[in-house]
């Protein structure tokens, strides 16, 4: 059992809390990232989505997973599944330190996730209160204005990176 750990960080100009839509253990939310296999090293071609909301059964008949993938290089088949309850809003907080807040805990068989791909269904919410919902953060950035704190509010700079839980 190895485990990575999603964490994402960001630049939030008058903002707070963006994770998710619907929280961290967004049962829709699609994780979108390549993966590399460990036996040959192989790194995927297209992304690969995994979601909370869709469980395969084991074929060993114990448990279920988010995704069976086979490796197209040397056919090894491969298991990510999601572990929910380890993520954390990204704070004004942590932005302004510089530091990475966790999105998602994984538990990978065969596979390492690399290359996380921001895409929609985010949300945030200005230091005034204002909730900002359904954002696309597929062009790396996010702009609007906040009419009831008279302010501009910005995503910029977005990074991810899966970190190895021993």
């Amino acid at each position: 059992m190895v485990n990575f750990l999603l964490k994402i960080k960001a630049e939030l100009e008058n903002l707070t809390n963006l994770q998710p839509q619907d929280g961290c253990d967004d049962p829709n939310f699609p994780y979108l990232f390549k993966v590399k296999c460990g036996r040959c090293g192989e790194v995927s071609q297209k992304e690969t989505c995994v979601t909370l909301g869709e469980t395969i059964p084991l074929q060993a008949g114990k448990g279920t997973t988010n995704l069976v993938q086979k490796c197209k290089f040397c056919g090894r088949e491969g298991t990510i599944t999601m572990i929910p309850g380890r993520g954390k809003p990204l704070t004004q907080e942590i932005s302004e330190s510089g530091g990475f807040s966790p999105l998602m805990l994984f538990d990978c068989r065969g596979y390492d996730p690399m290359g996380f791909i921001f895409g929609p269904g985010w949300k945030v919410e200005s230091i005034e209160g204002t909730k900002f919902e359904d954002i696309d953060l597929n062009g790396g950035e996010y702009a609007e204005y906040d009419e009831k704190g008279e302010c501009p509010v910005m995503i910029s700079s977005l990074e991810a990176k899966f970190e190895l839980l021993k």
